[in-house]
């Protein structure tokens, strides 16, 4: 015979060692934070946020970070503006805006004198999301921009424009601007960090994370004595995290250590679908807004939002 004594001991055993599986906890967790976002609101800075995305290592997650951080500030209400200045127009492609060679690009801003807001595109999927695409003409303007007046400035002084004309038409102030960098630190980062108040950098956790972050630094500050004296590291974002590996866990520990004050709470996960959007030409939160990596996009834009009010 079946020990029914025996059986209805183990049963509620059974169901709970079930309720507290890593995926179940896993589960709860995205459960609860969504809800939390859910009653948050984000608050509009009460000045444009110019931030650039750099760290001259490839592949740690710029574009990623700047087109998702920019379609979460967008779609929580915010007026945004991307500009990519990688000659490869990954961003571009990823917020499926044309960048085929001849498109008026940033290239002719930044060469030719174009005005901004003549090579400015709709983002299809979000509103309040602008997008000024790169083309391969940028590959050259490097050298193009050795030889012209005021080779470091002539991003700055295109923004500059942009405001004016947007405050002379009537139309609603900027909020953030998002400036996708080249892994390099010739002279597109170089108009990037002039025209920018904050630089934001993403660090992939995994080994030798902080290479090379040091010369960044040193650059940053370069461009702080010299050209931009209101430029700052605010933000560190740890991408590429995987929680189940020791090494993630110690990098993010060392970065904090470095860090204190700019790295983010939230951390990116490796996320399946971060990797697959840029190839349906979307960003996650637009290719699959229920996924982890979404939700952590989410977070990140909430957060820097939140510190952009506290800091003012």
């Amino acid at each position: 015979m079946v020990d029914q004594e025996k059986v209805s001991r183990e049963t509620p055993k059974s169901a709970t060692s079930a309720a507290s599986t890593p995926l179940a906890r896993e589960l709860e967790s995205e459960k609860r934070r969504r809800e939390k976002l859910k009653t948050k609101r984000m608050a509009r800075p009460d000045h444009t946020r110019i931030i650039t995305i750099s760290n001259q290592k490839g592949g740690v997650g710029k574009t990623t970070t700047t087109v998702n951080l920019a379609t979460a500030m967008a779609r929580a209400g915010m007026n945004v503006v991307v500009i990519d200045t990688d000659p490869q127009g990954n961003a571009s492609t990823a917020l499926n805006i044309p960048h085929q060679q001849g498109v008026p690009s940033i290239y002719n801003v930044l060469i030719e004198d174009y005005e901004l807001k003549d090579v400015l595109y709709e983002n299809p999927d979000t509103d309040n999301l602008l997008v000024a695409p790169s083309t391969i003409d940028l590959a050259g303007a490097e050298i193009e921009l050795v030889s012209l007046v005021a080779r470091e400035q002539r991003l700055s002084r295109a923004l500059q424009r942009y405001f004016e004309y947007r405050e002379e038409s009537g139309l609603e102030r900027i909020d953030y601007i998002f400036i996708d960098c080249p892994p390099s630190l010739g002279l597109l980062t170089v108009n990037a960090f002039v025209a920018a108040n904050e630089v934001l950098i993403p660090i992939q956790t995994e080994y030798y994370a902080l290479e090379g972050l040091s010369q960044l630094v040193k650059n940053i500050q370069m461009i702080q004595e010299h050209l931009n004296p209101e430029l700052h590291v605010s933000t560190i974002v740890l991408t590429m995290f995987d929680s189940r590996t020791n090494l993630a866990v110690q990098v993010a520990e060392e970065v904090r250590e470095y860090f204190p004050g700019q790295v983010l709470k939230t951390v990116i996960p490796r996320n399946v679908r971060i990797s697959e959007a840029p190839s349906y030409q979307q960003s996650v939160l637009t290719y699959d807004p229920s996924s982890t990596g979404a939700l952590s996009y989410r977070e990140a834009a909430m957060e820097i939002a939140d510190r952009g009010v506290k800091a003012s």
